[in-house]
């Protein structure tokens, strides 16, 4: 099992913004304990995301927090290739997710059918064979 994030699931989490970041926690442990060799997939799209916004208000303890997670030797990156790019431009036109969704959705796709997406977003939902996690 490989549990993807997309990025708003991610700055909950990091974040802790309520009552998500303790929706994302409580779903992680689920997930861990239902898979406890379960690993951790992010796109370089989710660490554009999420560094940006610390970047703007030039808060370097955040910025370190998502830095810490991102160094972490477990965690696996999904490139956004050409492969990638080429599937989010087919889920745009089948599904009319915005650009960032689909490349999101298309990195999560590229892990195979064991994934979990964890997300805040129902439009993922929309997606043929990925495997939504929906923060209620």
């Amino acid at each position: 099992m490989i549990v993807f994030f997309d990025a708003s699931a991610l700055i909950y989490l990091i974040e802790g913004c309520e009552p998500f970041g303790s929706r994302v926690r409580a779903a992680l442990a689920s997930l861990s304990q239902a898979h406890p060799a379960a690993r951790t997939a992010l796109s370089r799209l989710s660490w554009l995301e999420c560094r940006v916004g610390p970047m703007k208000a030039a808060d370097t303890a955040e910025l370190a927090a998502y830095d810490a997670f991102f160094a972490r030797p477990d965690v696996l990156w999904v490139e956004l290739t050409r492969d990638v790019v080429e599937l989010a431009a087919v889920i745009r036109v089948r599904h009319g997710l915005r650009t960032r969704d689909a490349l999101q959705a298309a990195s999560c796709l590229q892990l195979g059918p064991e994934h979990r997406m964890v997300t805040g977003a129902p439009v993922f939902r929309r997606v043929e064979g990925l495997q939504v996690l929906l923060l209620k």
